[in-house]
């Protein structure tokens, strides 16, 4: 009786404590550019593998919701990152990776905390060492019926920018392409793009120590994100 008493217990205290932790639930959009291509045939990747696509920039425009019970709706967050080697090689690995957090100008003190938070449990390991920090004015702005025909431009003050359109007919090459890296994140939905712009100005501050600038490629993802505990 004491033993089934004490599991009871137990039970009880580890329901308690879930009910009172703090609600996460968020949903939005997604989007990111990479310095290689994503949608690309294997000859195209083959030449890019270890070469270039250690550099990206993604960012999340949160829809509605809230972090550890704290509201972000209309906010958003941006990252840039600089890998050793090729993001996403399934044969090599891409770390060490620094990145660069941009939070929404417009967030309080306690609203910049959570979408740190919310970024790095998105982002995981490659926003695992963030060499520096800055609070930004961003706009988030996705066009288009659905996400097979989005038109997405990210832009984070003066540090960052990403602009994409559809994948079109006219940017098959070989005629054998396909996605061939998963987004950096988790996502509901995803589909490949093409970055009309890829940018990050990191003159303006030495932490990522780099600039780039990388348009014209078929480089980035759109989609929608669902985090929920």
């Amino acid at each position: 009786m004491m033993i089934r008493s004490l599991i009871c217990l137990i039970l009880l205290a580890g329901m308690s404590a879930a009910a009172n932790r703090p609600v996460t639930d968020l949903k939005g959009d997604y989007v990111e550019a990479r310095s290689a291509d994503v949608f690309t045939g294997p000859c195209f990747a083959n030449s890019e593998v270890e070469l270039v696509g250690n550099l990206a920039v993604f960012g999340w425009r949160i829809e509605q919701g809230q972090m550890e019970g704290v509201k972000l709706d209309g906010l958003s967050v941006v990252a840039a990152v600089k890998a050793r080697s090729t993001l996403g090689n399934q044969f090599g690995t891409a770390y060490p990776v620094k990145s660069y957090l941009i939070v929404d100008q417009k967030a309080s003190i306690e609203q910049r905390a959570a979408l740190e938070r919310f970024a790095r449990r998105m982002g995981g390991d490659l926003l695992q060492d963030i060499a520096g920090r800055a609070a930004m004015p961003i706009e988030f702005k996705v066009e288009g019926e659905s996400i097979h025909d989005a038109r997405v431009s990210l832009t984070a003050g003066t540090l960052a920018a990403v602009r994409t359109r559809a994948i079109s007919s006219g940017d098959h090459i070989c005629s054998n392409e396909e996605t061939w890296y998963p987004p950096l994140t988790r996502l509901e939905h995803s589909m490949a793009a093409y970055a009309l712009d890829h940018r990050f100005n990191g003159t303006a501050d030495k932490a990522l120590d780099g600039s780039w600038w990388n348009p014209d490629k078929r480089s980035a993802f759109v989609g929608t994100f669902h985090l929920a505990d």
